[in-house]
């Protein structure tokens, strides 16, 4: 009998074994997999004839699927190996609105470049959809550099970040603890976290955000016992003589032709619109925290002289240390560096990577 239990309980570790080696080298294909896709089916960017775009995934530390669309100028040598930036879209937005038009335009430029979708956005995975999860968010770009520092033709040390809106954020909270990042550049940066318990110009009350943090901590029961999940934030539906003026640049971007994209199995009336009970994760985000330590790496502050969110690009500027730059796109506002290419300063852009990414 005892021989009997010894003998099962082999044949049990190694099929064990077996089939973690077999999950291991499925896991291995899926990080080498990339699909050629038609840049013609997309509206929201465009891509010149001289790259080649394709579907990515690739697992973060969290076993989560992260999707992407990779660009690689047709001119590289893939037996050589070259500089990369990845770039993260604005919050609540997907890969399709701001995050490709930089990587598409810097792809032009001779780069290799990388636009992903963060958790519970878009393509990439994380339940429930449109949650909050700041840390997650960071991950993501850092589990983009496992992905593109492990490609034949991409230099691992010389793999640089783009962070678009809320993005700019997520970036730097990454940037902080993977010194794999080696130049970081934020464009119409939002601090999330000050954003969240401060609003703008710190217009938000103590009381005030004391409420919100209580409502979405109702809410949790009301989702724990299986109710409607709610959303808080995000881009106007609808546009009414009371809507303000911030509201309107990001209808004119989210809900019109010029940036309008709904990912599959997803909604329009819910894209842009984070969880009511997750939002307040926020609250907890304090990515500036520490941002001189990521000196002598390189940063760059890219925001536009109208934007309404410049406050945290200037904040974030004066707490960083060398080397570090604030640069001003003259009569530009923040959704205009979402893809207004007449205005996204990508000369400034090209020269900042081409120095620091050797």
């Amino acid at each position: 009998m005892k021989k009997t239990s010894i003998l099962i309980l082999a044949v049990i570790t190694l099929v064990g074994q077996g089939c973690t080696e077999k999950d291991k080298k499925n896991q291995t294909q899926k990080n080498n997999e990339m699909i050629e896709i038609n840049t013609k089916d997309y509206t929201t960017f465009k891509v010149s004839d001289n790259v080649t775009m394709y579907a990515v995934t690739f697992k973060n530390l969290y076993k989560m699927d992260v999707s992407g669309h990779l660009f690689i100028p047709n001119s590289l040598d893939r037996n050589t190996k070259y500089a990369a930036i990845i770039i993260g879209h604005p919050m609540g937005a997907v890969k399709e609105q701001s995050a490709d038009v930089y990587a598409s335009n810097m792809a032009d430029r001779g780069f290799i470049t990388l636009a992903i979708d963060l958790s519970f956005w878009g393509e990439s995975e994380g339940e429930p959809r449109n949650a909050v999860l700041p840390d997650v968010y960071a991950e993501d770009f850092s589990a983009a550099v496992d992905f593109m520092g492990t490609r034949p033709y991409i230099d691992r040390d010389n793999i640089g970040v783009i962070g678009v809106c809320g993005s700019g954020s997520f970036v730097i909270s990454a940037a902080k603890i993977d010194p794999r990042m080696k130049a970081i550049a934020t464009v119409s940066m939002y601090d999330m976290g000050s954003a969240n318990r401060n609003a703008l110009n710190h217009s938000l009350t103590l009381e005030q955000r004391k409420q919100i943090i209580a409502d979405a901590a109702e809410q949790r029961y009301v989702e724990f016992n299986g109710g409607e999940v709610k959303y808080t934030g995000g881009t106007d539906l609808k546009l009414d003589e009371k809507t303000h003026p911030i509201q309107r640049e990001f209808f004119d971007f989210y809900r019109t032709s010029r940036g309008e994209y709904t990912p599959k199995g997803s909604s329009k009336e819910t894209t842009t619109k984070p969880t009511l009970s997750s939002n307040v994760k926020f609250m907890n985000f304090y990515p500036f925290d520490d941002i001189e330590t990521i000196s002598p790496r390189p940063l760059l502050f890219i925001t536009g002289d109208r934007a309404h969110s410049k406050e945290f690009s200037e904040d974030a500027y004066k707490r960083a240390a060398e080397p570090k730059e604030l640069y001003y796109v003259k009569n530009a506002g923040h959704v205009d560096l979402y893809d207004k290419t007449d205005l996204i300063p990508f000369n400034k852009l090209e020269n900042f990577f081409k120095k620091y990414l050797k």
